[in-house]
């Protein structure tokens, strides 16, 4: 899998000395922590170097798994308004294992997208979800928006 290139993520420190990073899909500053930083690298990298959307990227929204309120790291949607890829994100030092699989197969039970990526910085995962089958495919690469729109 190709290496993510650092984006170019506009950083200030709050009034309290907490470094934030401006979100420029919520459109607000939001507290740079690890798993922020990937999330960020990696949106910019589907927008810039991919094609995706911005308009149809949404981050951190609530969902309602086996009665539990979750939410989500990132959803793409498709121009019609329904989910297309569901991206889960870890700090670059969590290991992707089975759990992380599991955690995003959850979400998806609700959302069901026909992709799924997850990706710690380090190691990214993309999954086509065949829901005729049943089966869920890994697939080189992190396919380009105009492959999966």
């Amino acid at each position: 899998m190709e290496s993510l290139p650092q984006a170019n993520l506009k950083i200030r420190l709050n009034s309290t000395g907490i470094q934030e990073v401006f979100d420029i899909f919520r459109k607000k500053y939001v507290k740079l922590n690890p798993e922020e930083e990937v999330r960020q690298n990696f949106l910019h990298y589907l927008v810039n170097n991919k094609g995706y959307p911005i308009s149809l990227i949404s981050v951190e929204k609530g969902l309602v798994v086996n009665e539990l309120n979750k939410r989500f790291d990132a959803v793409v949607y498709r121009n019609t308004g329904n989910p297309l890829v569901l991206l889960e994100f870890k700090s670059p030092t969590i290991k992707i294992k089975q759990s992380v699989f599991e955690q995003i197969s959850a979400y998806n039970i609700i959302l069901k997208v026909d992709y799924l990526i997850v990706s710690n910085g380090n190691s990214h995962y993309c999954c086509k979800v065949d829901y005729e089958l049943p089966s869920i495919e890994f697939i080189k690469g992190i396919p380009h928006w105009d492959e999966i729109k």
